[in-house]
């Protein structure tokens, strides 16, 4: 068998009750590449769509006593993401216009050609494409910061850089370590940009962002009733990036409760959804990252020692930007660009002082704290060069940077606390449990200082 022209082969399911129809469609569409399962009635196929994930279904309307009709938003509950073209002999307006009405994508009326199937499968992943491409895009726009440039004349961080770009092609797990800031989220989306799983989607988690319970569901997933608020079938983000990348971001914050479950799916690439005692599979590229030191979580027992050695197959250090200075000044070039556009600003650069007082601050946000600071630039200042005056006080040199004791006001320290824990920080959620003061303090707080 070889690979379809033009797109990679799909995962799909054929539901008929003719035995002569399924071998048909099952040759026509493995000659050209797809894994396909033919089952003859409703029960199995929804048998078949629980235990695998599928991206295209051909569903006859009529399966013995059964309606077609009835499978389509059945199929659809299991796998919501599913295309569905109807196939039937007892072709009519009426039905075509049902079968789209219930979530079917596409209508075919027997007897068919090879070349209309073809045709059909193609334009199901044109389709999932377009699908994927603008969800990529809305996400892009939807994020805080611009992409991170990782080009660097840092020894380190070209080593690294060469490492991801090594294993990307492979369906290594991979391990991203790094100071919070320091772009392993956007070092993970490249390295799934890179791969051959690039047009498959890559969905990212935030381990501490969710309970024990409801990060369970988001992995697995969970069905209908299986706990109070479970008013619908949730497929999980495993299932919804099959053959794609999933992403765990802050890794040592997995609860110890969900580490074996993650084991088994790493090894196996097996799991069940939360209330459901069917084991389904997956294939799914797993990237984690963390910003702790995962072999003393190992020691002190806050970690599997089992799934850190599984999911380090591959370990990628990405260095903090303080040892790497050289790369300072390029990316706030950059980064001036991009939230001057942002802005509606052109500048052409920044004054020789504040190039070298952003040179010598050791930046503990990182990247992210450098594009905080050079956003904050980009909106107050109001001549085309970015002066010193226009840098929080933290980054002036010496004596200037306000310090616990100094003379000043304790407003000044405020304003400087504050910036430098949203600087180190990845929402502002995280950033009001720290200060130890409500969002709506926080807000005022940061338009009282221009934050």
């Amino acid at each position: 068998m070889t690979d379809s022209p033009g797109h990679p082969p799909l995962n799909i399911l054929v539901v008929d009750d003719e035995v002569n129809i399924r071998k048909t469609l099952s040759v026509c569409l493995e000659t050209e590449g797809h894994k396909v399962i033919a089952v003859s009635n409703f029960q199995d196929a929804l048998a078949e769509a629980s235990r695998r994930s599928f991206e295209l279904a051909f569903v006859d309307l009529r399966l013995g006593t059964d309606n077609g009709l009835d499978l389509i938003p059945a199929l659809l509950t299991t796998t919501p993401w599913l295309k569905i073209i109807v196939i039937t002999v007892y072709a009519s307006i009426d039905t075509a216009v049902e079968a789209m009405r219930r979530g079917a994508t596409d209508y075919i009326p027997k007897p068919f050609t090879p070349t209309q199937i073809k045709l059909a499968v193609q334009k199901v992943f044109e389709m999932r494409t377009l699908e994927q491409r603008v969800a990529t895009l809305q996400e892009d726009l939807g994020r805080a910061h611009p992409e991170i440039d990782f080009s660097s004349t840092n020894p380190t961080m070209q080593r690294a850089m060469n490492l991801a770009h090594q294993v990307a092609s492979s369906e290594a797990t991979i391990l991203l370590r790094g100071e919070s800031g320091t772009g392993k989220t956007v070092l993970a989306r490249a390295i799934h940009s890179w791969s051959n799983r690039a047009t498959k989607p890559i969905s990212i988690i935030s381990c501490p962002s969710f309970s024990a319970e409801l990060l369970e569901s988001e992995l697995f997933g969970h069905v209908k009733g299986a706990f109070t608020g479970a008013v619908r079938d949730n497929p999980g983000r495993i299932a919804a990036c099959e053959r794609g990348t999933l992403f765990l971001d802050e890794i040592s914050d997995l609860p110890l409760s969900l580490q074996p479950k993650l084991l088994r799916f790493v090894q196996d690439k097996e799991y069940e959804r939360v209330g459901d005692c069917m084991t389904r599979k997956a294939d799914v590229r797993i990237i984690a990252a963390t910003n702790v030191n995962l072999e003393k979580a190992v020691q002190e027992g806050r970690f599997r020692e089992d799934l850190f050695y599984r999911l380090a197959v591959i370990q990628i250090e990405i260095p903090p930007l303080r040892e790497r200075p050289d790369d300072i000044v390029a990316l706030a070039e950059r980064l001036l660009v991009f939230h001057g556009r942002s802005n509606h600003r052109s500048f052409v650069g920044f004054t020789k002082e504040a190039l070298q007082a952003l040179r010598e601050y050791h930046w503990p946000g990182n990247v992210r704290e450098l594009s905080n600071v050079i956003e904050r630039a980009a909106i107050l200042c109001r001549t085309d060069h970015i002066s010193m005056e226009y840098l929080p006080a933290i980054l002036l040199p010496g004596d200037f940077a306000p310090k616990i004791g100094d003379p000043v006001t304790i407003e000044k320290i405020e304003e400087q606390h504050i910036r430098q824990v949203l600087a180190k920080t990845k929402s502002l959620q995280e950033a009001t449990e720290i200060l130890g003061i409500d969002q709506a303090t926080l807000w005022r707080r940061r338009k009282k200082y221009g934050i």
